[in-house]
């Protein structure tokens, strides 16, 4: 008869910051992640998983569709949003650099229950993130493919409902990423900083040249009037851009997955954090300007919008240059997506809320090997079967949510645990992640209705599965 009660007091169990450092600390002496990366790795890591389907597909929606000209303010926004979240991951981060994330900072902060509710969005975020990008790598491979004569049966080029039966591309670059991540982490850094470099000179030299070739009048007016609908240009279709292009940040908060990996978490998260946040969105802005005067912003809705306004430069082989320089920046953030969700696993299984089979790590990699072939299967079959209209909806409003929950536990803890050492503080007291919360509910406000139902759908399922396979383990999953 006492079950309920004791269901309470375990749903409501935090897990003490000292806690969870003692238990890194006794892993990372025997058996735990190696910690190997730097700085450098780190910023490389979040501009690898923030720079990829948002720059090279999305661009050209959100113009065509939502904020014409202004697809530059759009960024701005998101941009800000991000920047505030991003000084909220850099203090929890330095603060608590173990694997886990958001996830890790809410069992911290709200409980084992609100734990698994941020872990069970962050497989939204992460996985399907992943199976998004993935999908639109598939695109510009077959694109470049068929530069060179070469393509797949109609059949194996995309998921049901986009005229194919699978995506077979977005299911096998899938799988070999996750071959990458089964290797040491360093391993994996090092071919995602070559990646990265290329991938940021590629679109530098996009900016550098378009800039010689844009059309000024095509910025007139730079908020075209509204069409009568919110979200349908006009200062609504800004803040509704702003909400889609917001998948273009999505990356970012791997760095704080990589924490317990690194070197020096409490000095090179910050910097992580904050550097690949600069860095992207001084690229993402000088993008869309670059595009928006390149392309009439009604001709921008197409898959591959870059290489559209390449086109009208008409530099021969510099379109194929561009394709290739979108392959590296998707598969550089389907590889950091892959990374996080795999280290989010191994967080929630160490704390006995998944199986204890993705907890065990490789003796000679270190790498959550389990988890992360785990992750890659079912993220492969979603990227061959699901189109990724569906995927990027679900991305952006569950990657929101995460981010308030980011701000919220930067709040509470300062009000919970006032004495633990904080290497970095986001400046401004507490206005800056109060700011955090009410920016990233706005950018939530403009997205669709259906995007918040099934947001709802896939907690709701979440919980189910919690309730129906955690009255085992609910005692385990608290404190020990």
């Amino acid at each position: 008869m006492d079950t309920l009660p004791v269901l309470a007091s375990v749903l409501a169990t935090r897990k003490p910051i000292a806690t969870i450092l003692a238990q890194a600390e006794g892993s990372e002496a025997s058996d735990g992640l190696a910690r190997s990366l730097s700085a450098l790795s780190l910023v490389c890591i979040g501009v690898g998983g923030t720079i990829g389907a948002g720059i090279f597909v999305l661009t050209g929606t959100a113009a065509a569709q939502f904020a014409g000209p202004g697809l530059a303010l759009s960024f701005i926004l998101a941009g800000i949003a991000s920047g505030l979240v991003g000084l909220c991951y850099a203090e929890l981060a330095a603060m608590i650099p173990v694997a886990g994330s958001t996830y890790t900072y809410t069992y911290a902060t709200l409980g084992s229950l609100a734990a698994w509710i941020i872990g069970w969005d962050l497989v939204l975020e992460f996985a399907m993130a992943a199976s998004t990008v993935a999908v639109g790598w598939s695109g510009y491979a077959q694109s470049l493919a068929a530069d060179f004569g070469l393509r797949l049966p109609a059949s194996l080029a995309s998921a049901p409902g986009r005229g194919g039966t699978i995506d077979l591309p977005a299911a096998a670059i899938t799988c070999l990423l996750t071959l990458l991540l089964m290797r040491e982490a360093r391993d994996a850094a090092m071919g995602n900083t070559i990646m990265v470099a290329l991938k940021v000179a590629i679109i530098l030299g996009f900016v550098v040249v378009g800039a010689a070739h844009v059309k000024p009048e095509l910025w007139s007016p730079l908020v075209p009037q509204n069409d009568g609908a919110f979200g349908a240009f006009g200062w609504s279709g800004i803040l509704r851009g702003a909400g889609v292009v917001f998948f273009a940040y999505i990356g970012f908060e791997t760095v704080s997955c990589a924490a317990a990996e690194t070197r020096n978490p409490q000095r090179d998260a910050p910097i992580g954090l904050i550097g690949a946040l600069i860095v992207s969105t001084l690229l993402y802005v000088a993008v869309a300007i670059v595009l928006t005067g390149l392309v009439p912003y009604k001709a921008l809705n197409v898959s591959d919008p870059i290489a559209k306004a390449v086109d009208t430069i008409g530099l021969d082989g510099f379109g194929l240059l561009i394709k290739v320089g979108a392959l590296i920046g998707l598969t550089t953030a389907c590889l950091s997506a892959l990374y996080g969700q795999g280290r989010i696993f191994y967080a929630m299984a160490r704390d006995r809320m998944l199986p204890d089979i993705f907890a065990r790590l490789d003796p000679a990699t270190r790498a959550p090997r389990i988890s992360q072939v785990s992750i890659g299967l079912v993220t492969a079959t979603v990227a061959a079967l699901v189109p990724i209209e569906i995927l990027g909806e679900l991305v952006s409003i569950g990657t929101l949510f995460a981010f308030i929950l980011v701000c919220s536990a930067v709040l509470i803890l300062r009000r919970t645990e006032p004495e633990q050492a904080r290497p970095f503080r986001v400046p401004g007291g507490n206005v800056l992640p109060v700011l955090g919360i009410f920016a990233c509910l706005a950018l939530m406000v403009g997205l669709p209705g259906d995007t918040w139902i099934r947001l709802v759908a896939w907690l709701a399922l979440g919980l189910a599965i919690f309730f129906g396979y955690g009255r085992r383990r609910l005692r385990a999953a608290a404190v020990q």
